[in-house]
């Protein structure tokens, strides 16, 4: 079915509905497996319920579905990637279409790196005023028809609610029913989707007026009551998010104030001043709904998107509260689901360009220091995928070593851990360096490594021990312990703790031999793992009832 799959190629394709008829019509069917996420939203502290203002991230660009619509990749050019997870809360795609289900490869991303993905239920002009009028305008039984079909949806292709924009004026009868739709469809996909939601757009009054209001106030009030949250316009001034604080009183974070990159209309600010806005957004503890923040690549280009992209996210950062990880086992490559080559185990395999999100692996912290460190992605060189994590920075005069901060934690530590790393130095003064891993735990007079006899670290910074080689049983698994591959180390290393709380996984790197100037360093990381011994040990669960369809041999 052409829905389905692509006509040209035949390849399975992710798919929107156009019309309140295909959405009452829709049923899952054996043609819609490739669209199923197969990534379970991973756990993150905190949790997103807690009370702390959060980031959403709708993304918009050139009314959807382009070459993120090729469920199994595509040979796309410098194409479009989001990678900066760690900061974000909650991500939408949003498109024009009525209903848009979201392309199966940003809820794979996205769920492996902690954050849950909206669908997007628009209607709009004068055919959103007469879909609107036949679901709205009517008994209940309309409009718990389309509440349910959309809890379906969700819960189907496993993403984790809708966004809910009504952009055109309603007849008096519909808008009476409007609160009930939410309130129906936010109990519908609570129900059926685990840590579901439902959010608002601020769009249209309690009065059936469309007339934007960028902010909560008593026109639009009835809406915020009967669902998530509030997703605010973005034509705001700060008297508007004081109201917006007053009136929300405990579920400020429920409201998500509107940012516009694009900066249209009477904005505070886009762009690379979008900092601007966000700043006036937390002084009033309130959440942020960062509007098409791919204008980095639309407005600046394809060439230097990477470099403008990490710039744009790191001018945000200071106002972006992190989440955290909270299982082991930890392991990326660092891999952005794209690449102008495909790597595995450092050689390269194939030189053409690739992307595919659904192959987008956990994602470090961005972070740049004053110039003194960055860290960025390398996609002439892999480990595995198609890009490694480029680390790169100086070590003052006199100092011995720098930690770089790569994965914020938090999960008590197991009592034993192995940890795996593939690095490669770059430049000209590769020997003098050294690279490994180092843990931090929270403080706690508790903790501390090995037996019950050893002392408590003082800073809470543990370096674990170097394994020339695997332990056995471990062999298959740490293959590559103290192991060289096309200028690629890998090491591996132990680390005994007890009564600890993980709270940052960073790099170490350190001098043989202090210098008395600032020595520079390039380092690329190709793989890092952090593994639980006990859950090591234990033998996988068997694979049963495996059977293969849908082939299409070429």
């Amino acid at each position: 079915p052409a829905r389905q799959f692509d006509t040209r190629t035949t390849e399975p394709i992710s798919f929107f509905l156009s019309s309140l008829e295909d959405l009452l019509a829709w049923q899952p069917n054996s043609n819609d497996d490739f669209n199923v996420s197969a990534v379970p939203l991973a756990k993150r502290q905190p949790p997103l319920h807690s009370k702390r203002p959060r980031t959403l991230v709708c993304h918009d660009m050139r009314g959807g579905y382009l070459e993120d619509r090729f469920i199994q990749g595509s040979a796309t050019r410098n194409p479009y990637v989001f990678y900066h997870w760690r900061y974000v809360d909650i991500f939408v795609y949003f498109s024009h279409h009525t209903v848009t289900i979201p392309p199966v490869c940003w809820t794979n991303a996205a769920h492996r790196n902690g954050v849950p993905v909206l669908g997007t239920f628009i209607t709009e002009w004068t055919d959103g005023e007469k879909l609107c009028e036949a679901f709205l305008a009517g008994g209940e039984e309309a409009y718990h028809a389309v509440s349910k079909q959309l809890a379906r949806i969700a819960q189907q292709y496993r993403f984790d609610g809708w966004l809910v924009n009504i952009e055109n004026t309603l007849s008096a009868a519909a808008v009476r029913n409007l609160p009930h739709f939410l309130r129906h469809l936010t109990v519908q996909v609570h129900s059926a989707v685990p840590g579901g939601l439902v959010i608002w757009y601020d769009s249209v009054l309690q009065n059936g007026t469309l007339r934007w209001q960028n902010e909560l106030n008593e026109e639009n009030r009835v809406f915020f009551d009967a669902c998530d949250g509030l997703f605010t316009n973005y034509n705001w001034k700060e008297e508007h998010l004081e109201r917006t604080r007053r009136l929300a009183g405990p579920r400020h974070t429920d409201v998500y104030v509107g940012i516009d990159v694009f900066a249209r209309g009477d904005v505070i600010g886009g762009g690379f001043d979008t900092d601007k806005s966000l700043h006036l957004i937390r002084q009033h503890s309130l959440s942020a709904a960062i509007f098409a923040p791919g204008w980095v690549y639309e407005h600046l280009g394809e060439e230097n998107f990477l470099h403008n992209e990490n710039k744009f996210w790191g001018l945000l950062a200071k106002y972006l509260h992190m989440h955290s990880i909270c299982t082991l086992p930890l392991t990326t490559s660092f891999s952005l689901g794209m690449g102008t080559s495909r790597f595995l185990a450092g050689k390269e395999e194939e030189a053409s360009p690739w992307y595919d999100l659904s192959a987008q692996e956990i994602q470090p912290l961005y972070l740049e220091h004053e110039g003194r460190l960055s860290i960025s992605c390398c996609l002439q060189d892999a480990w595995y995928g198609g890009s490694s994590l480029r680390v790169q920075g100086t070590i003052p005069p006199n100092e011995e070593r720098v930690a770089i901060r790569l994965f914020s934690l938090q999960m008590p530590a197991p009592p034993k851990l192995f940890l795996t790393l593939v690095y490669k130095l770059e430049g000209p003064h590769l020997n003098k360096f050294a690279v490994a891993l180092e843990l931090s735990t929270c403080d706690s007079g508790t903790c501390h490594e090995g037996n019950d006899t050893s002392l408590p670290e003082p800073n809470g910074r543990h370096q674990p021990r170097f394994l020339p080689t695997p332990p056995p049983g471990l062999a298959k698994l740490l293959t590559a312990c103290n192991h060289s591959s096309y200028g690629w180390t890998s090491q591996c290393y132990e680390l005994d703790l007890q009564d600890c709380t993980l709270r940052e996984l960073s790099l170490l790197v350190s001098l043989h031999q202090r210098s008395l100037q600032e020595m520079p360093f390039t380092c690329l990381l190709g793989e890092v793992r952090v593994l639980d011994a006990a859950s090591m040990v234990a033998s996988p669960p068997q694979v049963q009832s495996l059977t293969a369809s849908q082939l299409w041999w070429q």
